[in-house]
């Protein structure tokens, strides 16, 4: 038997005002029942809150309440016909990452790019989908034994996933995508995490699909760059603003949301708050202090820099560290998709690079070349299907050279910067159990004394930072890489996925000065 939820009183105020204006929306949840929709003005709110308010538990249970209420979750994987009574939910985060953090807490979360673009299926995939969810008959599709159905429908019963279930049969959900349309129909109501990440257009985007919205945001984090320090859910009327000030702790006191929370004093100075780290290094193992930046963590989750000229830096001595060829990658080594570059001609292939996980920003581990010239292996990082086989444009900047090196270069396809080390801009939205922050940067922060929304630009910084870190925060000091332990690999991805996409586009200790 599962122990009740207890609510702080931020939390269950939140709850009343979303069930109060979900029920304008019919959909009732306290009696569990849902009307038709009704078309009309979008409804938009959001729940904020600082790293550790409880925003993700409401949120999940939020879900939870809203699926006993008979909403269907739409996910970019399967949407049943539309009915005139259905009602919808969709959760969404602007990362695959992002996405990952919710869905390995049981929300059946995706990115909003999946929900924006929707794939046209063959009518074979959607009778199987249809059977799989208890809403069909059990079909008989060509090349597809009664065993493979058997060992689908096993593996929906335990976990209830379309392409995981095709998987287990030995197919792929992207065998029967004849194509792809921008989302005409609207939907229904959609939450959406990690919103201080959303732009304008973003924002527009959503409001012109859904009817319910309600966003779920941290006003300390940073604001996405060009939209001068503000969230789109600042210009929301105070009354659609739901403020959680109270910090859930973990069983265990955290003394990493100790420090993010201190960051809220407007008299803590930069070197106070260097004292504090100190403390708590002293007293629990989860902040360390570290002299020199470990390159074995950075293979799998970059260390957080402010300047771009410290990332490139740092990225030099991992790849020398790790005594990696020039011109070329080894297996192993981390990238951060840079976008995609595709003439507007090509818009069903972005599209399809996008919706697979390769949008601007998803981490990623470069696996091997690929079949092709200018393609790769990767392993898209927080992905549902993390195996691709893509067209790269791979570009690897070296300190004081304006022309990167480009060991992987397809005439189209996704870019990729070397993921070694990213500003914390680009980490946001990201967690990681361990992660590094380059502190001499942020110390350059506070000497510069800028300002975003009349907060110092090193406070949002570290506080964006740290926060980052599920378990451990390391606070590095110094200029300085410690020589990996062991070489780069990949055996830790190797592990059974429910399938492996292929995209094909058409046509000592080493000083980091």
């Amino acid at each position: 038997m599962s122990t009740p939820i207890i609510y702080s009183d931020d939390q269950a105020e939140a709850w009343d005002s979303i069930a109060e204006a979900l029920l304008a929306a019919g959909v009732d949840l306290t009696e569990s029942t849902t009307l038709p929709p009704v078309e009309g003005k979008t409804s938009v709110m959001a729940v904020l809150g600082k790293a550790g308010s409880g925003k993700t538990l409401l949120l999940a249970e939020l879900v939870k309440a809203l699926q006993a209420a008979g909403l269907e979750t739409v996910s970019g994987d399967w949407e049943s016909r539309k009915r005139g009574d259905k009602r919808t939910l969709a959760i969404l985060a602007p990362t695959n990452k992002a996405a990952s953090v919710l869905r390995n807490r049981g929300v059946p979360a995706t990115t909003i790019h999946r929900i924006i673009y929707t794939p046209v299926y063959d009518p074979e995939y959607e009778k199987i989908a249809e059977w799989l969810a208890g809403d069909g008959d059990r079909p008989t599709i060509e090349g597809l034994t009664e065993e493979a159905l058997d060992r689908a429908a096993a593996f929906y019963a335990q976990q209830p996933s379309v392409p995981g279930a095709l998987a287990a049969a030995g197919l792929r959900g992207s065998d029967f995508i004849t194509g792809w349309k921008r989302r005409d129909d609207p939907l229904d109501i959609g939450f959406v995490d990690e919103s201080s990440m959303l732009d304008d257009k973003q924002m527009e985007d959503l409001k012109e699909i859904f009817s319910t919205l309600v966003l779920f945001g941290d006003p300390a984090q940073l604001a996405p760059v060009g939209q001068s320090g503000s969230m789109v859910f600042d210009a929301l009327p105070e009354g659609r603003k739901l403020n959680l000030s109270r910090v859930h702790r973990q069983e265990a006191d955290s003394p990493i949301l100790d420090l993010a929370h201190a960051l809220a004093d407007p008299e803590l100075e930069f070197h106070d708050f260097e004292r504090m780290i100190e403390e708590a290094a002293a007293n629990d193992d989860r902040v360390v202090i570290a002299p020199r930046v470990d390159a074995a963590l950075m293979a799998r989750s970059p260390v957080l820099v402010w300047r771009n000229a410290t990332r490139v830096r740092l990225i030099t001595a991992f790849r020398a560290a790790h005594q990696a060829p020039e011109m070329a990658l080894l297996p192993g080594e981390p990238l951060i998709c840079d976008g995609v570059e595709l003439p507007l001609k090509h818009r069903k292939k972005r599209i399809d690079l996008e919706a697979r996980g390769l949008i601007k920003g998803a981490q990623c581990v470069f696996m091997g070349e690929g079949r092709k010239p200018g393609f790769s292996r990767l392993f898209v990082m927080g992905a549902e299907e993390p195996q691709v086989n893509a067209a790269t444009i791979i570009k690897i900047e070296k300190p004081d050279e304006e022309e990167p090196f480009i060991p992987s270069a397809a005439r189209m396809g996704a870019a990729f910067v070397h993921g070694a080390a990213c500003t914390i801009h680009k980490a946001q939205g990201s967690q990681w159990p361990e992660v590094q922050v380059f502190a001499p940067d942020l110390y350059g922060a506070a000497r510069m004394g800028r300002s975003e929304a009349g907060i110092p630009l090193w406070k949002r910084l570290a506080y964006v930072a740290i926060t980052r870190a599920e378990h451990r925060m390391h606070w590095v000091t110094k200029y300085r890489l410690a020589r990996p332990a062991e070489p780069l690999g990949i055996e830790d991805l190797r592990k059974p996925e429910p399938s492996t996409l292929v995209l094909e586009a058409e046509s000592d200790q080493p000083s980091m000065s």
